[in-house]
């Protein structure tokens, strides 16, 4: 792993980063971490993406399987599904830092059908590897053009389909290559995902998913549980949740605000299904939130 990548990702966050330690980028699907104390427990649903780690150490958890990464490896999480992750090693004299891309299933779709290599193989939605030497070489140059303001829109896009070609033919290749197969039925589960993380506060109707994902409501439902871990009604309760957490604590909402902009009528059940998510009550989850900033 280039020490210039850690430099580039170092310099950028920590001018960027904002409370949470997420320092977005000009780069669509790109963002800089960083942490300079270990964090609580964050829950999430991810959207697909690979995450490079520079420094410091993380755990992440989804259902049964935990898995610990640190410098020179990279996460990649191949579906939308909810994990639980905590950054385990990071201090003021040594911050964690990483990179992660959400990876665009449009790229993939167009460079699976230039790549022939093995058929995808199900081997998870979650898995950890050896960042690869092209991988990170792709990203050094993605973050060089941060500071190139007048190429970014030039050559944003070309190194961005780059370093998706890079993870398809790399150690990552076979756990990714189902997002670029047409009618795949992980492409078919994510166009509904899309539609419920679009009109997530809105009531879920199982009949106009199963017709985005071109599936039978019962296929649907099995398809989704596999792919996702969640029914289509407990994936749309953790974004709701997640959601809400995300204006609480990054935009100051106020609780009874944040429930009823994600779609709950009732706080006093948005509160007891926040506190069973995230073990903790609103009300204690924010004032924990404000000490530790």
């Amino acid at each position: 792993m280039p020490h210039a990548l850690l430099d580039l990702v170092r310099r950028y966050a920590d001018v960027h980063a904002d409370r949470l330690g997420v320092a977005s980028t000009p780069i669509p699907g790109l963002t800089a971490i960083r942490a300079s104390a270990p964090s609580p427990l964050q829950v999430a649903v991810n959207r697909p993406l690979v995450a490079i780690l520079l420094q410091g150490k993380k755990r992440v958890t989804m259902g049964e399987k935990t898995l610990d990464f640190g410098p020179g490896e990279s996460l990649l999480i191949s579906a939308d599904v909810p994990t639980v992750s905590q950054i385990t090693q990071a201090s003021l004299a040594k911050p964690y830092y990483s990179l992660v891309l959400e990876l665009d299933l449009a790229v993939l779709r167009d460079l699976s059908i230039e790549i022939v290599g093995a058929s995808a193989e199900d081997v998870g939605p979650m898995r950890i590897a050896q960042t690869d030497e092209d991988v990170a070489d792709a990203a050094l140059r993605l973050m060089r053009l941060l500071e190139r303001p007048v190429a970014l829109p030039v050559l944003r896009d070309q190194l961005l389909r780059e370093m998706h070609y890079w993870l398809l033919s790399g150690r990552h290749g076979v756990a990714i290559q189902g997002l670029g197969i047409t009618d795949s039925h992980a492409q078919r589960i994510a166009r509904a995902v899309a539609e419920i993380r679009r009109k997530f506060a809105k009531p879920l109707r199982i009949e106009e998913l199963a017709e985005v994902a071109g599936m039978s409501p019962s296929s649907f439902h099995q398809h989704f549980r596999a792919i996702t871990t969640l029914s289509p009604l407990q994936f749309q309760k953790q974004l709701r949740l997640i959601e809400a957490r995300r204006m609480m604590l990054a935009e100051g909402a106020g609780i009874n605000s944040a429930a009823w902009a994600v779609g709950y009528e009732s706080v006093s059940q948005f509160t007891r299904e926040y506190g069973r998510l995230f073990g903790t009550p609103p009300a204690r989850d924010i004032r924990m939130a404000q000490l530790c900033a």
